[in-house]
């Protein structure tokens, strides 16, 4: 099937020629934090048809948005990463995700996977030229690692050295310590400068529906209960 373009003599138009189309920018949110093979690319993305996004990848690298590589023993297998062009989307990626939360509720997110904690905290922290932190996360067996420098916050599997500030939990438990607070949500262990974390607070911009919506799903209860839910239909 070929791709389906406007044709317009517009930067914008022409920038959906080659991101706009069913799931390629959710394929740039996964490789922003580092290259995946197909397989777990396509568990991660969430519900892509194998076809469909064998297509989008096709068409990604032939726009030099994502490329391949070999990745060394004992992975031997092919990965797919963004290239310096791709790169350069993560910065309207993250705009967009921001004008999104206008969009959400707070429990639109308790089932949140996983694997999009590091972007949904990279979206919603907002920190200062001056700041520098590492950030490590731990969640259902997974870990990542967030970088701040100079304003922006690069995010990353697994570990890198030894982070400032670790947090476990289930995702939304991780998200609701760091927007509100860890009182209430005790399912989140705090390892390093705990410090850190009221500091992190106050860079957190989310609307301020959603920030009230979180405080009363904590102060209540509900949210510890959907997490537990989630967690349980996730296992």
């Amino acid at each position: 099937m070929p791709r389906r373009e406007y044709a317009q003599e517009c930067s914008l138009a022409a920038a959906l020629d080659r991101v706009g189309e069913r799931w390629s920018l959710l394929i740039v949110r996964e490789l922003s934090l580092g290259p995946l093979r197909f397989s777990e690319l396509a568990r991660s993305v969430g519900g892509a048809p194998t076809d469909v996004l064998t297509k989008r990848l096709r068409d990604l690298e032939a726009d030099d948005i994502v490329s391949r590589r070999e990745l060394p023993p004992p992975a031997a297998a092919t990965a797919y990463e963004l290239t310096e062009l791709g790169r350069g989307l993560e910065r309207p990626m993250f705009e967009l995700a921001r004008w999104g939360m206008e969009l959400q509720r707070a429990e639109d997110v308790v089932g949140l996977a996983p694997s999009s904690l590091p972007n949904a905290l990279r979206t919603i922290l907002r920190p200062p030229a001056d700041a520098a932190f590492d950030l490590g996360l731990r969640s259902a067996g997974q870990s990542f690692a967030l970088r701040a420098r100079e304003g922006w916050i690069d995010g990353t599997r697994g570990s890198l050295g030894t982070p400032d500030l670790t947090l476990s939990g289930s995702p939304i438990e991780v998200l609701a310590a760091v927007v509100i607070g860890p009182a209430g949500v005790p399912g989140v262990e705090i390892e390093g400068e705990a410090t850190l974390l009221d500091w992190l607070r106050e860079l957190v911009v989310v609307p301020p529906r959603l920030r009230e919506e979180a405080q009363m799903l904590v102060e209540s209860g509900a949210l510890l209960i959907a997490a537990t839910e989630a967690a349980a239909v996730g296992a």
